[in-house]
């Protein structure tokens, strides 16, 4: 029976269990992250921020893609963290998670202050 992405799990052997774990709940944090995303675009559709339009939708927009990004780096991270794992060659830097990290912080301060100067 094989596993699904065949690239990850038909490299080397099988590491210890409590690495690949936390390699998924580290997954699942940026599902959340992502969804979370998601949760705050949909939100600032029912606030009135006072952008009009087209300011809503690229606020929308915005933070949609964010969520795609953080859910689609969170996958692609897992799966080159595991396949390192069962390779025991160095994990993986963080430069993707950093950047998209940075990213967030500057769309969540941007809505932040535009409803804040809207009210």
């Amino acid at each position: 029976m094989s596993r699904f992405p065949a690239w990850v799990y038909d490299a080397g052997r099988e590491p210890d269990p409590r690495f690949s774990l936390a390699n998924e709940r580290t997954l699942l944090a940026w599902i959340r992250t992502g969804l979370g995303l998601f949760a705050l675009g949909a939100a600032s559709l029912a606030v009135d921020l006072g952008l009009g339009g087209a300011g809503r939708v690229v606020v929308v927009a915005a933070l949609g893609l964010a969520g795609a990004v953080a859910i689609g780096l969170g996958w692609s991270t897992w799966a080159l963290t595991e396949r390192r794992l069962r390779l025991q060659e160095p994990l993986p830097g963080a430069g993707g998670t950093a950047v998209l990290t940075g990213v967030i912080v500057v769309a969540l301060v941007a809505v932040t202050v535009t409803a804040w100067t809207a009210a």
